[in-house]
């Protein structure tokens, strides 16, 4: 699988799941590395969008500022998370595709777990139709996606 991933400042945690996602097996792709967290967000966010990239994984201090840019970009649904279980219930029940996290208060174990979590849990069918809902709900007034 194809990975984009984006961070305002590369830590031990940034480089321990860049790690874990290349000896996975993923390809990853590492946008807007050391941009602001503004940039690091709509680039991955629209890698992911474009379909250049699977999924998105991208941090910042909080990892607020990233999830909110990348959930500028249409189709992104970017989740914050801050264990493994709110990553596998962001693509279980909320079809999520990129990760969020903040390096803060983020150990490099729970990043990998988080990571794993996300990666390894397929989106529940009989949410769809919510999933679709919040598409419906975020698109802009003229229709267009701009």
């Amino acid at each position: 699988m194809r990975i984009a991933f984006g961070t305002d400042e590369r830590t031990a945690v940034t480089e321990a799941v860049i790690e874990e996602l290349r000896s996975a097996g993923h390809e990853v792709e590492v946008l807007a590395d050391g941009e602001a967290w503004p940039h690091v967000g709509h680039a991955v966010g629209a890698a992911v969008a474009n379909g250049e990239a699977t999924f998105g994984v991208v941090c910042c201090t909080t990892g607020t500022g990233v999830s909110i840019a990348a959930n500028k970009v249409p189709g992104v649904r970017a989740a914050l998370c801050t264990d493994a279980a709110t990553a596998e219930g962001a693509r279980r029940w909320n079809d999520a595709n990129v990760l969020a996290f903040g390096l803060r208060l983020t150990t490099e174990a729970v990043a990998k777990e988080m990571v794993r979590a996300f990666l390894g849990t397929t989106p529940d069918p009989g949410e769809q139709p919510l999933v679709a809902a919040v598409e419906l709900v975020t698109r802009p007034a003229n229709g267009d996606g701009a």
